[in-house]
């Protein structure tokens, strides 16, 4: 069984972090900043999320897929952290025919091993056509509710971006990510 990459099918409603709620961290109170306040908010999140993000995880809402050329056991686990739901999974049957697996044959799960799709007993996966995305599933997944803990440490990113719109302090000093920023995100991370 070999997965490819997830791809974001629906991204999240709204922002991580609104302009008000930046703007009252950096203590800005003018409108001068906002569009470089707003790209560091985008830039931030992109840092954060999603499946090439640092903490390899969904953190708000939002939909993703991933295809494998075939799934075999009673198990197929998905990354990207806590699952809501599992929107659909298709398959290419025999004769090379996309066909929707019913959802009477699985239930979907969060448990230690992380999210996954179970096949019911008694139920096999589909038999599916040779190809690299014979089977599709498409699911819902994040936190209903944002961490405290992300949320500051995201606060605490644009602050350090704000603050120093240079790579390089000195020539001899890159910034990186600060001690209490990884701090605060380490319980979160999936890959960290």
């Amino acid at each position: 069984m070999k997965a490819l990459s997830p791809v974001l099918v629906t991204a999240p409603a709204d922002p991580l972090l609104t302009l008000d709620e930046a703007k009252a961290h950096l203590r800005v109170d003018t409108t001068d900043q906002d569009s470089l306040i707003t790209g560091l908010i985008a830039a931030t999140e992109s840092y954060l999320d999603g499946y090439s993000g640092v903490l390899g995880r969904a953190i708000r809402p939002q939909s993703w897929s991933v295809s494998f050329d075939f799934l075999a056991g009673w198990r197929a686990c998905l990354p990207l952290g806590r699952l809501i739901e599992v929107e659909s999974i298709t398959y290419y049957d025999l004769d090379d025919t996309q066909q929707t697996f019913s959802t009477s044959n699985y239930y979907a799960i969060n448990d230690a091993e992380g999210p996954a799709v179970i096949v019911k007993n008694g139920v096999a996966w589909p038999a599916t056509f040779v190809r690299p995305d014979a089977i599709t599933i498409q699911w819902q997944c994040g936190f209903d509710v944002v961490p405290v803990a992300i949320k500051q440490a995201a606060l605490l990113l644009i602050g350090q971006w704000f603050d120093n719109r240079s790579a390089v302090i000195d020539s001899n000093k890159a910034i990186e990510m600060p001690f209490v920023v990884r701090a605060l995100l380490r319980p979160f991370s999936l890959i960290l």
